[in-house]
């Protein structure tokens, strides 16, 4: 269920995911609204933590960092507060850029970002395997993206 109903904040919510440098001008316009009680709005989603932050999307391949991976990992659930002391651990590996809790065949699911191949396999042997409550790591390498959107499905039509 939508925290939102109104379709004009998913609208801004839509337009502000795909462009957040989009002035409060140009996004009144393309609501159709003027800009006073759209920037209200905006202030509204903020405040109630709906729209938490702004980034910039950097490319990451001009920045050379060209291999990607998904590492599915067990946990060794028998040490004492295995999942706490796992997070904080990998909380602390800049290269793992997500970290997600699934079910199926591992516990966790981690998006990993590096240079390169070696890049990765020292982050492998000398990091990750040196975590004592990993039980089991399973690597799955990105040969290229096919989609890759920040843009939330709000249905707004």
């Amino acid at each position: 269920m939508l925290a939102i109903k109104d379709k004009t904040d998913l609208k801004i919510l839509q337009l502000l995911q795909e462009n957040s440098k989009m002035t409060n001008l140009a996004l009144s316009g393309k609501i159709n609204l003027s800009p006073a009680p759209t920037l209200e709005r905006v202030k509204r989603l903020e405040r109630r933590g709906i729209i938490e932050s702004y980034h910039a999307v950097v490319n990451k391949e001009k920045m050379g960092l060209n291999v990607m991976t998904y590492v599915l990992v067990n946990l060794a659930w028998h040490k004492p507060n295995a999942l706490d002391n796992f997070i904080k651990k990998i909380d602390k590996i800049n290269e793992v850029v997500q970290c997600n809790v699934v079910t199926g065949d591992a516990d966790l699911l981690l998006k990993i970002i590096t240079v390169d191949i070696p890049s990765y396999e020292k982050l492998l042997f000398k990091k990750l395997s040196k975590i004592d409550e990993i039980e089991r790591l399973k690597t799955l390498m990105v040969l290229s993206e096919v989609k890759n959107s920040t843009v939330l499905p709000l249905k707004y039509d």
